[in-house]
């Protein structure tokens, strides 16, 4: 699944924000009694096109929190937003998760699930319609919201990869 469109970011000179979509407490039980520890996904973005994801875990939920965020800022990529919203509807797959977006007019806000809707948030698209179909894993959720978000292009890289003008995009 190699995709050569996906333009990976470098996380040193951007204002990112952190969200965190899931904490999920696992115990191990031993002799001496229970060992809890957390595992964290955060998702980070510059609300202006950048957005990334990440898993932490540890025996804390802080130690979790900034494990995760470290992942995230490694796994950065940039998203086309056109007026608030995405440029074309996409789908995304990972595992057991089925994600399916599309574009929305203005004022629409963003219509989505727990897990997409702070992807959206991160990314900085105001205006989405969203549908999570299959697993509700946030997990799978998150990394197939990315996946369906690395496939889109503006019309301006479009024009560039068919050497053709943008009028010539729109009227074909």
């Amino acid at each position: 699944m190699a995709n050569e469109n996906i333009k990976k970011v470098k996380a040193a000179d951007l204002e990112l924000k952190e969200r965190v979509v899931a904490t999920n407490r696992v115990t191990k039980v031993t002799k001496g009694g229970r060992i809890f520890s957390f595992a964290v996904i955060v998702v980070v973005g510059n609300e202006n096109g950048i957005v990334g994801y990440g898993l932490g875990k540890a025996r804390e939920v802080s130690t979790a929190i900034s494990k995760g965020v470290e992942d995230a800022k490694k796994n950065l990529i940039q998203v086309p937003i056109l007026k608030g919203t995405i440029p074309h509807a996409s789908e995304g797959k990972y595992s057991g998760a089925d994600v399916f977006m599309k574009p929305a007019a203005p004022g629409t806000g963003v219509i989505a699930g727990g897990a997409m809707r702070a992807v959206f948030e991160s990314v900085g698209v105001k205006n989405v319609l969203a549908k999570s179909k299959g697993s509700s894993n946030p997990h799978s959720v998150v990394k197939a919201t990315i996946s369906a978000l690395s496939k889109m292009r503006d019309a301006y890289t479009v024009a560039q990869v068919r050497g053709v003008t943008l009028d010539k995009v729109f009227n074909g």
